[in-house]
């Protein structure tokens, strides 16, 4: 009997977990570092919904910087890297990703619909900098909706960190760490769940499906330790994308921000990669 209710408990959180994981995380926005002065955008998307961001401005010739936040988070968890990229003369864009921040959205729709909001970006981009090369940089639900957009977005470079190849290994590889190794057996209930409350096939979610339509020089993060995207999966969706590409495991580093992880050599890497690529020769 015990084990029966134990069994009862965890489909029950599993049938849950779909109402939570795809639920809205608005939140009110405010700028914490007040050393990186912002301007407020709100930019038309072609679904109606407005995308809400800050612009940075650093100096023509440099390149600007689309930054896309990870999934449950908004536009504040990129102000460390917007900060370090406007000192070396890129501009750049945050954005609030829809159902995140201050961009509506009733569900989170794991790069479906958020890759709307970046082709909505990097369209105002290219309008307010019509002579630069424009990148990117995503993380987690950031980078799948770069990879997800439907449309080629003529980036010249893009930076993709702790990104799963598949929806599948993603929601599997969280539900081990939440409920142990039977934690799987709820996997088809959770993707029926995400599907059912999105509206999205999860059959298209899966970025190493798509990853090699990204038409420009990628880099890609991830971590020796990180549990929700291991390394073999991030080998894998490496060796999916096309040339030219670089890859870069942070050691130690797990699935958080990689740039208040891996700090002076993370902005090494990037910048490196990014001026090689955005500047102008």
């Amino acid at each position: 009997m015990a084990l029966s209710g134990m069994l009862v408990l965890m489909a029950a959180a599993a049938f849950l977990a779909g109402e939570v994981v795809t639920g809205s995380a608005a939140t009110a926005t405010e700028v914490l570092l007040t050393d990186v002065p912002v301007q407020s955008v709100k930019i038309p998307a072609a679904d109606g919904v407005p995308v809400h961001g800050w612009l940075t401005y650093g100096q023509d010739g440099n390149g600007v910087i689309l930054l896309v936040h990870s999934i449950r988070s908004n536009r504040v968890e990129m102000l460390g890297r917007a900060r370090f990229l406007t000192a070396q003369g890129y501009h750049t864009l945050m954005i609030d990703l829809q159902a995140h921040g201050e961009t509506p959205g009733n569900r989170i729709t794991f790069g479906a619909r958020e890759s709307v909001n970046v082709a909505a970006a990097v369209d105002f981009l290219r309008r307010t900098f019509p002579h630069e090369r424009i990148g990117a940089i995503g993380v987690s639900l950031g980078a799948a909706a770069i990879v997800l957009a439907k449309q080629d977005l003529r980036l010249s470079a893009v930076i993709l960190e702790s990104l799963h190849p598949t929806i599948e290994e993603a929601v599997e590889n969280r539900l081990r760490l939440f409920l142990g190794e039977p934690g799987a057996v709820f996997l088809p209930v959770l993707l029926f769940q995400i599907s059912l409350f999105t509206g999205v096939s999860v059959d298209t979610l899966s970025p190493i499906a798509h990853i090699n339509n990204l038409n420009a020089p990628v880099l890609i993060i991830s971590g020796t330790h990180d549990q929700h995207t291991t390394v073999p999966e991030i080998e894998r969706l490496f060796a999916a994308a096309r040339e030219p590409k670089e890859l870069w495991i942070v050691p130690g580093a797990g699935h958080f921000n990689m740039h208040d992880y891996a700090g002076r050599a993370y902005e090494r890497e990037v910048s490196e990669f990014l001026s090689h690529y955005l500047r102008e020769r």
